[in-house]
This record gives C-alpha cells, sequence and structure tokens, in this order.
C-alpha cells in the first residue's frame, strides 16, 4: 500500500512505444490517471474496454492534452467505471469533446445515441483548471497544477504534490518557436519526473528555418504540377502548417507555378481538422502574443484567401477524383496524421502511383502505421492503403523542423534547468531504441539522479 511520503505510479500505456498514454498516481488517500489514450500502429491490437487496474477505484483522471494517443480510451473508461472529474486546462475543456465525438464515430459510427450520452457524461465531468494555480484533488491530500507544455494549445505538464513530495508528468513536451504558444519552462522542483522522450535521441532539423525550408520545399514539389499531399493531425499541426502558409502567402513567397497573382488553392479535407480550426480561432485569447498581433492587424492565419475547406464526403471524393484527373498543383492538408486512417487515405491510394505527387511528413511516424511504411518505401514498392495493394511512385519528403514534440536538446534542458536535480526520472513515452540512447545521455548530465526505463 502506498503512503503519502512515498506515491505508487504504474505505467499502463506508453511504455513500449509511444502511444496509449496512460499512468497511474496512488497515494493512501489518491487514486488519479494521468490520460488514457489510444494505442496506435503496431500496439494498436489493444482492446480498448481492457484496462489493467480497477476503474471504479480511480477518482480523479488529469489530461495533459487533447492529442488521441492522451484521451482516446476516455469514453471506455467512463464505460467501465469511472464516475470522477476530469481535469485539464481550459483550452482543453474546448478541444476535449470535438477530439472524442471523432473517436467515437469511428469506433461506433451506427450509434449516434450513444455517442451522443458518452460525450454528455464526459462534459458532466470535465472540471476545468487555469494554469498555474493549485487544485485540491479528491481526498484533498494531493493538489494539482498545470504548467504550459508548449506542445499544442491547451497543453500542460503535470505537478502532483502530496505533503511536500512533487511528482511531475511532463505529457508531451513542445519544442521552441511554436507559432501558438510559448516554449515550456522547467518545473521549480521535481522529486519524480516522469518524461517523455519521443526525440530522445536527436535534435530536429533546421527548425529556425522551417518556414522557408516549407516554402521552397512546396515550389519545388509543385514546379511540376501534380498535389502535395500533407498528411496532418487535425489538432496542432494542422493549425501550424497553415498559418505558416499563411506567412508564406502573405509575404509573397508561395505563388502559384503558373505566375504571380494566380491563386494556388490550399485545401484543407478533414472535417475534424476544420472544427479544431474553428475552435482554435476561438480561443484567440491564448494564442501568442505575435499572432494576436498579427490578427489585430487584419491577417487571418486560419481563414486566409485561397484556403479551401471541405466538410462533406462527396466535396472530399469530387476533390480527390478532379486533382487525380487534371494533375492541378495544390496543397492538401489531411488527416490521419500516421496515415491511419481519414481522408488522406483516398488521396494516397489515388496518388501514390503518380510520380507529380509529393508527399510531405510533418510528424512523427509510429512503427506499424501506413506513414512509416511509405517512409520507408522506395520507388516501385507496394505499400497497402485502404487494404489494397498501391504502387509507391510519389516523392516524399520528411519534415522534422515541423515536429511539435521537444527534441533531446529541449528535453535535456527542461531536466537541466530544474534547481534541484530529481531523484528519479522515467522515461516513457519513447521507441525502447530511443529511451536507452537517452537515458545514456541524461545519466552523462545528471549523474547523480537515478535515470530508468520502465517495463
Amino acid at each position: 500500500m502506498p503512503t503519502d511520503a512515498t506515491p505508487q505510479i504504474t505505467h499502463h500505456g506508453a511504455v513500449t512505444g509511444v502511444t496509449g498514454s496512460c499512468h497511474q498516481y496512488q497515494t493512501k488517500h489518491t487514486n488519479a490517471l494521468i490520460d488514457c489514450g489510444l494505442f496506435q500502429g503496431a500496439e494498436s491490437n489493444r482492446p480498448l474496454h481492457a484496462f489493467d487496474f480497477a476503474v471504479p477505484e480511480v477518482s480523479a483522471l488529469i489530461v495533459t492534452h487533447c492529442h488521441i494517443d492522451h484521451v482516446g480510451r476516455i469514453p471506455w473508461l467512463i464505460a467501465a467505471g469511472f464516475r470522477g472529474p476530469i481535469y485539464c486546462t481550459e483550452p482543453t475543456a474546448a478541444l476535449l469533446p470535438l477530439v472524442l465525438e471523432d473517436a467515437l464515430g469511428i469506433h461506433i459510427p451506427d450509434d449516434a445515441d450513444l455517442v451522443e450520452k458518452a460525450l454528455a457524461r464526459i462534459l458532466s465531468q470535465q472540471q476545468p483548471v487555469p494554469y498555474h494555480q493549485w487544485q485540491p484533488l479528491p481526498g484533498a491530500a494531493t493538489e494539482l497544477r498545470f504548467q504550459p507544455a508548449g506542445h499544442i494549445m491547451g497543453s500542460a505538464y503535470v505537478e502532483l504534490e502530496t505533503h511536500g513530495h512533487r511528482t511531475v508528468f511532463s505529457g508531451d513536451l513542445g519544442a521552441s518557436g511554436a507559432v501558438f504558444v510559448d516554449p515550456p519552462q522547467a518545473p521549480e522542483r521535481a522529486d519524480i519526473l516522469v518524461l517523455e522522450s519521443t526525440y530522445g535521441n536527436r535534435d530536429h532539423e533546421a527548425r529556425a528555418e522551417r518556414k522557408t525550408q516549407l516554402g521552397n520545399s512546396l515550389k519545388r514539389a509543385l514546379a511540376d504540377g501534380g498535389t502535395v499531399l500533407i498528411p496532418a493531425f487535425s489538432l496542432g499541426r494542422t493549425q501550424e502548417i497553415l498559418a505558416f502558409i499563411e506567412d508564406l502567402l502573405h509575404e509573397n513567397n508561395l505563388i502559384h507555378p503558373d505566375g504571380i497573382g494566380s491563386a494556388l488553392p490550399i485545401i484543407l479535407d478533414s472535417p475534424l481538422a476544420l472544427r479544431m480550426t474553428q475552435a482554435y480561432r476561438h480561443l484567440v485569447n491564448h494564442w501568442r502574443e505575435p499572432l494576436q498581433t498579427q490578427r489585430e492587424a487584419g491577417r487571418l492565419p486560419l481563414a486566409f484567401d485561397q484556403l479551401i475547406t471541405l466538410e462533406h464526403h462527396k466535396d472530399h471524393l469530387a476533390m480527390v477524383k478532379r486533382l487525380t484527373h487534371t494533375r492541378q498543383p495544390a496543397v492538401v492538408l489531411a488527416a490521419s496524421g500516421m496515415c491511419q486512417g481519414g481522408r488522406i487515405m483516398n488521396y494516397l491510394e489515388a496518388m501514390l502511383p503518380l510520380p507529380e505527387t509529393d508527399v510531405f511528413f510533418v510528424g512523427y511516424q509510429a512503427k506499424g502505421t501506413l506513414g512509416a511504411a511509405i517512409q520507408s518505401a522506395h520507388p516501385g514498392d507496394t505499400v497497402r492503403v485502404n487494404n489494397q495493394p498501391t504502387q509507391m511512385n510519389a516523392q516524399v519528403h520528411r519534415l522534422s523542423g515541423f515536429s511539435a514534440h521537444a527534441d533531446r536538446t529541449g528535453l535535456t534542458n527542461f531536466c537541466a534547468d530544474i534547481p534541484t536535480a530529481p531523484t528519479e526520472i522515467r522515461l516513457v513515452h519513447g521507441d525502447a531504441r530511443v529511451k536507452q540512447q537517452f537515458q545514456a545521455h541524461l545519466a552523462n548530465k545528471l549523474p547523480n539522479t537515478k535515470i530508468w526505463v520502465p517495463g
């Protein structure tokens, strides 16, 4: 039995890979979960409803941010008997119902009534908490505080303090230079730090020049006609890419191959991404100051003139057909970011065989996903899209500077900048080889800290 002086931390997900984040924090009076995410890629065979802990005994759920690998199993957690509060930041509270409605629509598409009831239950249990403010958890022995994580809108790392002992759960930490959110600052202290390690073995390339890199890459890709496909996560990455494209258009650094003044269509083809983008517009008070200044000057980074949004499925299918047959230069952003479903699949099936097609990957591709398969394929290889063998003749580009995750330097600084080094750092949310390499790297930087990999 854990005591209030020594919390027991159990990792139920993001242990053997980068998806399914779910961690349990227990003391004598507290039993809380930090995130309850969906398993994806090679881990997606795990049943949604199977939990390896007593769900009704969990007294609180703490959500770090709204990405599906951190929140996707919440409806099934509630179905299994969880009735406690769901703590999150105010922007996350606005975005979470949109993410979960989409997830439920995929997994139980024929039962709208069940989806509506599940969402109503989630909304009734949500308790938004402002950043920087301590919030007592049920039982009152433990307090929670959210600090900005700089990953996506509303993202936070979590501080839990019980009788002077402080545990920090990083969630996903962002990289410097994000468009909408400020980078994270290290915690003032942490006895135990549970740290993500997605990019723990390398630094992002060309992050400072990523807008220029995007513009130059798009110009080259569009020069031969054809379409640029950007599989992008509906929440976070899509909005950042749109803001960069608006910047390039504003500076006249991204023009149609036919000449200056010709409108290059930028197509946002994802109902969820569209709803998220609209929600981002409503969260303008949470944007970084430079972007708010642009908006006050009359610029619309998420609603510019050349942006075409497609909501209805028939319009999506018509656009796939049109671009495939006309080879018209265009830029398409569509989910899912790892090519594991969503409208990007129909574009890929139709257009991967075309050598004029370019696919831009702007985010991490987990093992076992179609995105990872496309990244590693060579011209003439076959990949399976929509369960159909599809020849790979498209050009594939990886723009690593667009990752929303902190890299090795960012993660290291987050640890090293804590005034007193943690007693213990646990590395989660990373591939096995990456965690091992980052463990050795951190051990060299923090020789007096126990650094280990659960599982």
